[in-house]
């Protein structure tokens, strides 16, 4: 089957007519200035080199060449066969913290980039690597949420990536338990694909048994990674208005820490890695520790594979452009002792 991948191409067809009809007005024009200076006879003496049919040769080439950079551009297309591909990977849950502690700095300077924006950074360099993953997104706070479930769709995560904001949980707090228990319940039936759940959070007001969950969710064979954003030595959560969120007396901001011990305990529970999200290879470290994982068939891709054709126009084309640099407007010195288009009269 014969078709093109751009046909919004052809529509630049239209043009061929247009440049004929040029042509055409261009040579009529010609035609009048040359009656000017006497009879058309007596004119065409005074230029004896000059063809009468060179020009519409040249035109024919030149449309034809046109037509064949129309066609190329068009991508010309023929063979569709039916094509399977098996996408190799793992499936991946991620569970993000969405408590307003997330809004405090990942750093020991309060103005610094926040502890959100810094593992949006890091989550999408990691979905950036997994192209052929199944990647699946919760995030939580007091209580966990399904963000996206699990898909093969970088683009979508992305999308879903970009929404995340600590606005989107009303109950505070950071049940991280919660949060892998649903992140092990978003996986396949599948017993032959590699599964792991990662926690990108700051431990704060740990408030269930995330140890607990870790540790059914790795009896299931499934991989539990933490990486802890924010710093040890703690920082204030800035608020909407520019202010600081304070404690019961108001007299004192609130300080936030990173809570490592926690999410160390937590990662080595489901047989996993904790990584400091401000280590500089942080992104490095998990994706070492993914790569180690098992990779399995996770979903045959079925797709037509058509054979491109536009090197054969584009062939033509160069015997086009060639030709042109051959032909040339004037008469052919060994041609003239022939007359193609006039009867001979001399013998009558």
């Amino acid at each position: 089957m014969f078709g093109f991948a751009n046909p919004q191409y052809l529509y630049l067809l239209l043009l061929l007519p247009a440049v004929a009809g040029l042509f055409v007005w261009g040579r009529r024009a010609r035609a009048k200035q040359l009656k000017a200076f006497g009879r058309a006879e007596t004119v065409e003496q005074l230029m004896p080199e000059v063809s009468r049919y060179k020009p519409w040769i040249l035109l024919s080439i030149e449309l034809l060449l046109l037509a064949v950079v129309v066609v190329i551009l068009a991508r010309p297309r023929a063979g569709a066969a039916p094509t399977s591909a098996t996408v190799h990977g793992i499936e991946m849950m991620v569970a993000v913290d969405v408590s307003n502690s997330m809004n405090a700095s990942s750093t020991d300077e309060p103005q610094d980039i926040s502890r959100l924006q810094r593992a949006k950074m890091i989550l999408e360099k990691i979905i950036d690597r997994s192209h052929n993953d199944k990647v699946g997104l919760i995030v939580f706070a007091g209580n966990a949420y399904m963000q996206m479930p699990m898909t093969g769709d970088v683009s979508s995560a992305k999308l879903f990536l970009n929404g995340i904001s600590t606005n989107m949980v009303p109950t505070q707090g950071t049940a991280i338990g919660a949060a892998i228990e649903m992140a092990a319940s978003g996986f396949s039936q599948s017993k032959k694909s590699q599964k792991t759940i990662i926690v990108i959070t700051d431990g704060e007001n740990f408030e269930d048994d995330a140890v607990g969950a870790a540790r059914q969710a790795q009896k299931n064979g499934i991989q539990v990674n933490v990486m802890g954003v924010g710093s040890t030595h703690g920082a204030p959560i800035p608020m909407d208005d520019g202010s600081y969120l304070m404690d019961d007396s108001g007299q004192q901001p609130v300080i936030t820490f990173l809570n490592e011990k926690v999410a160390q305990e937590i990662a080595d529970a489901g047989s996993g890695v904790y990584v400091n999200g401000n280590a500089s290879d942080a992104v490095e470290t998990l994706n070492d520790t993914l790569d180690k994982l098992a990779k399995t068939d996770l979903a045959t891709v079925s797709y037509s594979q058509h054979d491109e054709q536009f090197p054969v126009f584009a062939w033509i084309a160069l015997l086009l452009v060639i030709v042109l640099m051959l032909v040339m407007e004037r008469k052919n010195p060994w041609l003239e002792q022939f007359n193609f288009f006039t009867r001979n009269n001399e013998n009558a």
